[in-house]
């Protein structure tokens, strides 16, 4: 019996130790810093500070009023989440900062925990920077360390470290004004006077005159009666048929000739209508006069040949 009843109260002395050693109150050690009633103030509305308490290993990143006024314009549930970052889920004094084997740390926080940090939120990048000085940032890739280690506060080893720090961490679309994920606005957006790009279409063909019926005009265009561009007004000359015909006395040059009834379809300007419209007709007049003429020269030809051989 002795032996169990000492065995007992063994038990109990050490469960009695261990509560006596881990028991802690943030808001009461935060109590004896006014500079710190603003936080303070903070995690009890949030009710982070039963969060903390209840936690047997915890490190606290407090920062002063001055510091702390910017969260002023969040809404509660936002500060929460920011405050959270501010607690460290394992004991860090200065002396074990200042002897962390890495320049660079993440040390796991209370947001972490959450189970609702998203891209490294939940972490804190503790580096040493400039012959020794420690900054913290957020642990969100391309962060900032831009808050300093200013000194400890308060510290109970190996339960509850208070650390200040210059600034505090906001870790990047962790407040609804800049949510995570969120796309940023269209910056490129096309607008009324941007979007019609089909505007510019008609501009470099506008620049073409064998392309614009508005740079061949009707005046200008080559006449019916076949009288051409002075590059092609000798055409017709060189390139006549049926040269060798008697027939070809009465064609007048230029007008009944196949080449030059057809010289105003070979215009450059394929959009003026205007100018086209007469070849046919002017074409079909010259084709039958041409037929009508060679035709009288084929019957005098016969009369002649048998006036010819009758008289043999």
């Amino acid at each position: 019996m002795d032996s169990k009843a000492s065995s007992l109260l063994f038990f109990a002395l050490f469960l009695a130790f261990s509560s006596a050693a881990s028991a802690f109150n943030i808001t009461m050690l935060l109590d004896r810093h006014p500079d710190f009633s603003s936080m303070n103030d903070y995690l009890s509305k949030t009710q982070l500070d039963k969060q903390i308490n209840s936690r047997n290993t915890i490190t606290v990143l407090a920062v002063d009023n001055k510091a702390i006024a910017g969260l002023s314009g969040l809404n509660l549930d936002e500060v929460r989440k920011i405050l959270s970052v501010h607690v460290v889920l394992d004991y860090y004094d200065v002396q074990k900062l200042s002897t962390l084997t890495k320049k660079s740390t993440l040390l796991t926080t209370l947001f972490q925990a959450s189970g609702t940090a998203m891209n490294q939120q939940g972490f804190v990048n503790v580096s040493i920077i400039n012959e020794g000085e420690i900054a913290f940032g957020s642990g969100v890739k391309g962060s900032k360390l831009d808050s300093k280690l200013v000194k400890s506060v308060a510290a109970q080893p190996f339960n509850i470290s208070v650390l200040q720090i210059s600034s505090a961490i906001v870790p990047p679309g962790i407040t609804v004004a800049n949510p995570p994920g969120a796309s940023p606005p269209p910056t490129n957006a096309s607008t009324p006077g941007k979007a019609p790009t089909p505007g510019k279409a008609p501009a470099p063909a506008g620049n073409a005159p064998a392309q614009s019926p508005s740079n061949n005009p009707v005046p200008e265009a080559p006449s019916p009666t076949g009288a051409g561009t002075p590059e092609e007004s000798p055409a017709p000359v060189a390139d006549a048929p049926v040269a060798d015909t008697p027939a070809e006395a009465d064609t007048p040059a230029g007008a009944d000739s196949p080449a030059e009834a057809n010289a105003p379809a070979t215009a450059d300007s394929p959009g003026s209508d205007s100018a086209e419209a007469p070849a046919p007709e002017a074409s079909a007049t010259a084709s039958a006069s041409s037929r009508t003429t060679v035709a009288s020269g084929v019957v005098f030809g016969v009369v002649m040949g048998l006036v010819s051989s009758l008289v043999a």
